[in-house]
């Protein structure tokens, strides 16, 4: 069900939600409140339907805020979804315009649910400082999508591995989580040798890579070089090949087609792994399980400076 609030107040947006769980709402648990922080002109529907099957397994509030336009004349439009339309959580679709496009912690504060943890999520363009934004201040899990868009260049990788405080985590790091799995067994396997070096392939601006490369910087301590390539198929995995360089075997995870990745290792056949890319409610349901600080993240910011671009 969708109730339309035209020209409202956050006292009114209150009482609705009020309401709504007397009457709508499919459920009356609720483990944490997500900040949506959002812009005119980003899918919003998309930006929902990730939400609302996230909310299966994490019942949430849910407050969308979209900034509009300055120039506006200053009010609050905004739309509750519950039931059906909002999963297992309740939603809060907020239009800020005029002067309240720069206040929105002001308008969430006062629907916060007490005493549960707050996490904010920019699906789109994101702060140069997440955790030191005004809606960043306000929770303790920080998620942004660096790859949004054109993706992230080298200088704005080096600005998040600068600016992480704990509690901040990305969309991308959480995609390659299967794909780190799969690596580190592939690692695991006979014959262990030292690894000498790394070589990490992957398309240009595309963070998922660069990730990858910090994340067995740190864990291996070795070199690890981070090369640029096309993908093998329209839609396939971020991260086209990795190579573990041994003294007298080599450990490779290339991608094969959209689905699937095969893993080499000597003196094992070769073996073909079930890969593709995680859809964004995938994604956020796996950030969602985890409100403390990711340090396996933090290592891997803080390795970035040292990977091999050249």
């Amino acid at each position: 069900m969708i109730i339309s609030l035209p020209d409202t107040t956050t006292r009114k947006i209150s009482k609705k939600l009020v309401e709504a769980q007397e009457h709508y709402t499919l459920t009356t648990g609720r483990v944490l409140t997500l900040i949506v922080a959002a812009n005119e002109g980003d899918d919003i529907e998309a930006i929902l339907s990730s939400v609302r099957d996230a909310s299966h397994e994490h019942p949430s509030r849910v407050l969308v805020v979209i900034a509009g336009s300055h120039e506006e004349e200053t009010h609050l439009d905004a739309e509750l979804r519950v039931g059906g339309e909002a999963g297992a959580s309740e939603i809060v679709v907020m239009h800020l315009k005029g002067a309240l496009s720069a206040q929105a912690e002001s308008v969430v504060t006062p629907l916060l649910l007490p005493d549960t943890p707050i996490v904010a999520w920019w699906p789109t363009k994101c702060p140069e400082n997440p955790a030191r934004s005004p809606i960043g201040k306000l929770a303790q899990r920080r998620i942004t999508n660096v790859a949004y868009g054109e993706g992230a260049t080298h200088e704005e990788l080096m600005q998040l591995s600068h600016g992480y405080i704990p509690g901040d985590s990305d969309m991308s790091w959480a995609a390659i989580t299967l794909w780190r799995g799969i690596v580190a067994s592939a690692l695991d396997r006979h014959p262990h040798e030292p690894v000498e070096s790394v070589e990490v392939c992957g398309a240009q601006l595309n963070p998922a890579a660069d990730f990858a490369a910090g994340w067995l910087l740190d864990a291996l301590s070795v070199p690890v070089h981070r090369n640029v390539t096309q993908p093998p198929e329209k839609g396939s995995f971020p991260i086209h090949s990795l190579r573990f360089n041994r003294v007298s075997s080599h450990v490779t995870v290339e991608v094969v087609d959209a689905g699937t990745v095969r893993v080499q290792v000597p003196g094992s056949p070769d073996s073909l792994v079930s890969l593709g890319i995680r859809s964004q409610a995938e994604v956020l349901s796996e950030e969602l399980r985890h409100l403390d600080s990711d340090k396996t993240y933090a290592h891997t910011l803080r390795a970035l400076p040292r990977v091999d671009y050249s």
